[in-house]
C-alpha cells in the first residue's frame, strides 16, 4: 500500500505508470507535494530510487480552457532537442478516472526554482545577475525556435492572438467573478482600445519568471517548468509578463508570488528590456499595451485562485492576502496603459 498526498490516488497512478513505462518505477511508491496548489498541483513520486514528478490540475473549480496537463505534456515533448532546456517527459494521462484529472508524468530535474531575494541574495549580485541574464537569454531561445520544425506549427492560432487573449481573460474574469473590482473593467476596456493591429508569432511560454525555472549550482537554467499557458502568440507578452512581476514584487514586497526580482544585482526592468531587444533584435514597441495585459491577465488568475481558496478547494498554504493583491494588479496595469 503507498502513502496517501490529496489530489493523488498513488496507487492508481503507479499501476497506470506500470502499464504505461514499464519499468520506470517500482514498488512501494511515495509521494510529496511540491507545490501547494495556487495551479497546478505538482508532486515528487519516488520508489526510493528512482523520482519522478507527476503535475495534475487544481481541485475544485478550474476555469475552461485552463490547467490543460496533455498541452504542458506536448509542449516539452517538442522542445526536448532544441536550445530550450526543458524535463524529459515520460507519459501523459487523458483519463480522470485514474486519479480524478487528467496528469502527465515527467522526469525530475536538479536545480533550484529561485522564488525569494533571500536566496539570491546568499549568491552575491553578480551571480544573481549572471543567472536574471540566462533567464532572458533563454527566453529569446525560445522564441527563436520555428514552431513548424518542432511539431507545433498548429500549437496555436496566431492571426488575432492579442485580441483573443483579451477576450478570454475577459471570460475568465466572468467565470470566477464573485465580488466587485475596483478599475478591473476600465483595465480591459482601455487595452481593448489600445490593442495593437499586428503582432509577431512565436512559441509563447505563458508565465515566464524565474521561480518557473530550475538553476544548478554552477548557475545554469537546468529545465523551464509551468508550460500550462504556452502558445504560438506574440513574444512580447512573455517579455511584458517578466517586467509585470518584477513590477509587482516592487509593490507589493513580494508577498503575492515572487520578490527574487528584488535581490541585490538583479537587473531593473529597463535593463531586462534592453538585453532582451539586444540579443533577439526584437522592436520592444507597444510595451505599455503588453505590460497593461499582462497585469489584467494576472490579476484574473489570481482572482480565479482567490475564488477556489474561498470555497475550500486549494491545497496548502499561501493564499492569505490574494484578494487584496487583485487591487495593486489592477492599479499597476491601469497605470501602464496610461503611459
Amino acid at each position: 500500500m503507498t502513502d496517501a498526498v490529496d489530489g493523488l490516488d498513488l496507487d492508481a497512478v503507479g499501476a497506470w505508470l506500470a502499464r504505461e513505462v514499464p519499468g520506470l518505477l517500482g514498488e512501494p511508491l511515495t509521494a510529496s507535494l511540491i507545490t501547494g496548489g495556487k495551479s497546478n498541483l505538482t508532486y515528487r513520486v519516488s520508489d526510493g530510487t528512482t523520482e519522478v514528478v507527476v503535475r495534475r490540475p487544481p481541485l475544485g473549480h478550474v476555469l475552461a480552457t485552463a490547467h490543460d496537463m496533455g498541452r504542458e505534456y506536448r509542449v516539452m515533448a517538442a522542445l526536448a532537442g532544441t536550445a530550450v532546456p526543458v524535463p524529459v517527459v515520460h507519459a501523459h494521462c487523458e483519463d480522470p478516472e485514474v486519479t480524478g484529472a487528467p496528469f502527465y508524468v515527467m522526469a525530475s530535474v536538479p536545480g533550484t526554482p529561485y522564488s525569494r531575494a533571500s536566496q539570491l541574495t546568499e549568491l552575491g549580485p553578480e551571480r544573481t545577475r549572471a543567472i536574471a541574464d540566462r533567464l532572458v537569454d533563454t527566453l529569446v531561445e525560445l522564441h527563436a525556435v520555428d514552431p513548424a520544425s518542432v511539431g507545433l506549427g498548429d500549437f496555436g492560432r496566431p492571426d488575432g492572438y492579442l485580441e483573443r487573449q483579451l477576450r478570454r481573460w475577459r471570460k475568465q474574469l466572468d467565470s470566477s467573478r464573485s465580488r466587485d473590482i475596483p478599475g478591473i473593467d476600465e483595465l480591459a476596456a482601455q487595452l481593448e482600445r489600445q490593442l495593437p493591429t499586428h503582432s509577431g508569432a512565436t512559441i509563447v511560454h505563458g508565465d515566464y519568471r524565474l521561480d518557473n525555472a530550475l538553476v544548478d549550482t554552477d548557475d545554469r537554467i537546468t529545465a523551464v517548468l509551468d508550460w500550462e499557458m504556452s502558445t504560438l502568440g506574440d513574444p512580447l507578452t512573455d517579455v511584458a509578463l517578466m517586467l509585470a512581476y518584477q513590477k509587482m514584487s516592487a509593490a507589493d514586497g513580494g508577498s503575492t508570488v515572487t520578490d527574487a526580482p528584488l535581490a541585490p544585482g538583479y537587473p531593473t526592468p529597463e535593463e531586462v528590456l534592453e538585453r532582451y531587444a539586444s540579443v533577439s533584435g526584437r522592436d520592444l514597441g507597444a510595451m505599455g499595451f503588453h505590460v497593461g495585459l499582462a497585469f489584467f491577465k494576472l490579476s484574473v488568475i489570481l482572482e480565479g485562485i482567490y475564488f477556489r481558496h474561498s470555497q475550500g478547494q486549494t491545497v496548502g498554504g499561501g493564499f492569505d492576502g490574494l484578494g487584496d493583491a487583485v487591487a495593486v494588479l489592477v492599479a499597476e496595469g491601469l497605470e501602464a496603459t496610461r503611459v
